[in-house]
């Protein structure tokens, strides 16, 4: 069974099937396609971005300390090794974030078009500079929401972190693609990662 491709994507055995839009973006995580993210697997996709070893490794910790509990098969204890299994992964979903994917972690372009709609200062809608991200997260935040306004900041920081735009303005067909997840085949093909 092949796991479904995005633009950039290599072609690999993938024994898990990625159904879901969140699924598939965070396929680039998962290197043998078992549908399980183990901690390491995260701290190396992390370095294939480009990103250096203190991100990585706080990238890895708060990931997997706040993400892989939701998706335990069990549901009773932790996993003793925080891994995240893909199967459940929508579970993961929080509050104060864009709101472009369901509970079922499906993308929904409608809404996603809504947020640039409502956030971008651009005439023509097309991206987002840092201050209408800014206000994208202060608009989206969900009352007492601690955890999902911290998950909300750290998710577009690292986003900006990734791309650092030369004119100052993420795009709105490449955020669509983190969204996808095949952005992130992009970004490690562009530094020559062999995949």
């Amino acid at each position: 069974m092949e796991g479904k491709k995005g633009a950039g994507e290599p072609s690999r055995p993938c024994p898990f099937e990625y159904k879901s839009t969140l699924q598939n973006h965070c396929q680039f995580f998962d290197p043998d396609g078992d549908g399980i993210v183990w901690p390491q697997n995260t701290f190396f996709g992390f370095r294939q971005l480009g990103f250096n070893w203190l991100m990585c490794f706080l990238s890895m910790l708060i990931i997997h300390a706040t993400l892989s509990y939701p998706t335990v098969p069990n549901a009773i204890l932790p996993d003793p090794f925080a891994r995240i299994f893909m199967e459940r992964v929508h579970r993961d979903k929080h509050g104060s974030d864009s709101g472009c994917y369901d509970n079922d972690g499906e993308f929904l372009e409608v809404k996603f078009d809504k947020y640039f709609e409502r956030y971008s200062s651009r005439p023509e809608k097309d991206g987002l500079t840092v201050w209408d991200t800014v206000r994208a997260i202060w608009g989206q935040r969900c009352s007492m929401d601690f955890y999902g306004i911290s998950s909300n900041v750290i998710e577009w920081m690292t986003t900006w972190m990734m791309f650092m735009p030369a004119d100052g303005v993420l795009k709105k067909e490449d955020v669509r693609k983190v969204f996808d997840g095949s952005m992130f085949w992009k970004v490690a093909g562009k530094r020559g990662v062999k995949m």
